[in-house]
């Protein structure tokens, strides 16, 4: 696969994404259209699976007092309260000492506002490049490259990147991806990856994007 390559690979990508459901924060962020609550189910989904995260998400948020779940709903519960409410997420009890300290820190460094860059949001506890990407693309609606394992790895079997960790692909991307993939890029490979572009197995036969993979000619 080539730079040039890049729209009709989207075009297969898109149309296998619309036949199956949209990941967990693509769902927070319709039902909400709140970055906070975005930022939160991207915490809560961090080595976890999605039905996992979607439960613990309902259960968290149905502690909101306003009807939207913000900080200050945080700040009232104690961690652990989180903890209970959260679990079974991986690393309940982790995520759980993050939020607790989330609404201090924004106060703190941002005003109680949550910042709408990749390298501010890194500045929140809990919160890698991973979350703060998606936070950005899908919470705020601007353009930042979201890379998680499996985008990692489909761009590496495509031979798009030649890179050894997310953190690379991420960056590499950002050289060579058009900003206008950018925000879609990532719920359009997670999706591949979990549904037919699995680590182990893919399922390889009767792959739309067959043709551009390096897998395919080993």
């Amino acid at each position: 696969m080539t730079v040039n390559d890049i729209p009709a690979v989207d075009r297969a990508l898109k149309r296998e994404f619309v036949r199956h459901p949209s990941p967990i924060l693509e769902l927070v962020e319709a039902q909400t259209k709140d970055a906070f609550c975005v930022l939160v189910g991207t915490i809560l989904s961090a080595r976890t699976k999605d039905a996992v995260t979607a439960a613990a998400v309902k259960r968290l948020f149905s502690a909101a007092k306003g009807g939207v779940f913000r900080p200050e709903d945080l700040e009232r519960l104690t961690e652990e309260e989180i903890s209970k409410l959260i679990y079974p997420v991986g690393f309940y009890r982790d995520k759980a000492k993050h939020l607790k300290a989330l609404p201090l820190v924004l106060k703190e460094k941002f005003g109680g506002k949550l910042p709408d860059t990749v390298e501010e949001l890194c500045e929140l506890p809990g919160v890698g490049r991973k979350t703060a990407n998606q936070t950005v693309a899908v919470g705020f609606d601007l353009p930042a490259i979201c890379v998680d394992t499996h985008v990692h790895r489909i761009c590496n079997w495509l031979g798009l990147v030649k890179t050894k960790t997310p953190l690379e692909t991420e960056m590499a991307l950002r050289k060579i991806l058009p900003v206008k993939y950018w925000k879609t890029w990532n719920s359009h490979l997670v999706s591949f990856g979990q549904t037919r572009c699995s680590p182990v197995r893919p399922k390889c036969d009767g792959c739309p994007i067959a043709p551009y993979c390096l897998r395919q000619s080993v």
